[in-house]
């Protein structure tokens, strides 16, 4: 599976595993903007014309580092395979997955700002690098992940401290904005993967029960 080889075909299809005319496409086909809207975002985001402030290595680590705190092995895989394509990549891939290793909680937690929601505040995990994570990954990309930990799992907690952590990092305030897209796209199309593979496993049950009864 490779992201190298994606622009050719819809991603959350492929994801998803839809198979042309089944019971899944037919239900997409019926919101052709909605399904191409998703797949220029990816493009976007992972296939851009120009990588800008973010190479296409960050932005598969990142890609990657979110798929799998969400679990999500389609994602995971598609993500870690492009990864792997890029000259260094492999070990950007294992220094990710190490990281997972120890990222991996529940959520949402943290806390919100003073007043009648305080009584909510939930106390979690403050993820950061390991020392050995941040010799591999470096300085802007370790930085990357654990503002990217803050989003998925204590969205509550942003501040502007946490962006300026990525200011003094390295970060642009654009690349910032692709960092922040990244982790809600992947939020997304990790959710959308996951109703299209329920309603083709509904629909595949229709279909075996109608089959029965005839």
């Amino acid at each position: 599976m490779s992201s190298s080889k994606s622009s050719s075909k819809d991603v959350i299809e492929l994801l998803a595993g839809i198979e042309p005319g089944s019971f899944v496409d037919r239900i997409r086909a019926e919101r052709p903007e909605t399904r191409l809207n998703a797949q220029k975002s990816y493009l976007a985001l992972f296939e851009p014309r120009e990588e800008g402030d973010v190479t296409r290595g960050e932005r598969l680590a990142l890609a990657t580092f979110v798929a799998r705190l969400h679990q999500a092995d389609e994602a995971s895989g598609f993500y870690d395979a492009g990864l792997n394509e890029l000259a260094g990549g492999s070990s950007l891939s294992a220094a990710v997955r190490a990281e997972v290793d120890h990222g991996v909680t529940n959520g949402p937690y943290g806390s919100y700002p003073e007043g009648p929601l305080s009584p909510e505040n939930k106390e979690g995990l403050v993820f950061a690098v390991s020392d050995f994570g941040r010799a591999v990954l470096g300085k802007k990309l370790s930085a990357g992940l654990e503002h990217t930990h803050l989003l998925v799992f204590r969205p509550r907690d942003a501040s502007p401290n946490a962006l300026q952590s990525l200011l003094d990092a390295g970060w642009s305030t654009t690349g910032i904005v692709t960092l922040s897209q990244i982790v809600a796209f992947l939020s997304f199309q990790i959710r959308v993967i996951k109703g299209l593979k329920a309603l083709g496993a509904a629909g595949a049950g229709q279909a075996a029960s109608s089959a029965a009864a005839e």
